[in-house]
């Protein structure tokens, strides 16, 4: 499971599609509808925030705006009906280890979609989260 930090925006058709998957998934997980992936480490920082459903509902909210955007039919109802203005602080070093990771995938699957992005040195933050200082978080698994 990767719930990237990065704006959508980078994402290419491949990971955009998974990056839904792959947070519906997180979404059952915080409801509790599934027994695995409950103590997966990319879903600590939604656990620790105020209202878990509520932020990873916004999280999905942002990725079906990008697909909407792109012309995909990503169905808003799949999606808990709470949200938060409340976001969650994500630090420069984990923006930067998962914009190399991202290239690193682009670079072997959508290698136009890596020319485009190759000279980017500051990826905005998916808009769920905000920039501080910092290495890497703890619960990323290198």
């Amino acid at each position: 499971m990767r719930l990237w930090s990065l704006h959508p925006r980078y994402l290419d058709p491949q990971g955009l599609v998974a990056l839904w998957r792959e947070a519906l998934l997180a979404q059952k997980v915080l409801r509790g509808e599934t027994h695995g992936y409950r103590h997966h480490p990319q879903l600590i920082r939604f656990q620790e925030t105020e209202n878990p459903l509520a932020a990873i509902a916004t999280y999905l909210a942002f990725v079906q705006e990008e697909a909407t955007r792109r012309g995909y039919s990503f169905q808003l109802t799949k999606i808990h009906s709470e949200r938060t203005n409340l976001g969650i602080a994500v630090t420069a070093g984990q923006l930067d280890y998962e914009w190399n990771h991202l290239l690193a995938k682009l670079r072997q699957r959508a290698p136009d979609r890596f020319r485009e992005l190759r000279e980017i040195r500051s990826p905005l933050p998916h808009p769920l989260f905000f920039k501080v200082t910092g290495e890497i978080a703890n619960w990323e698994r290198i």
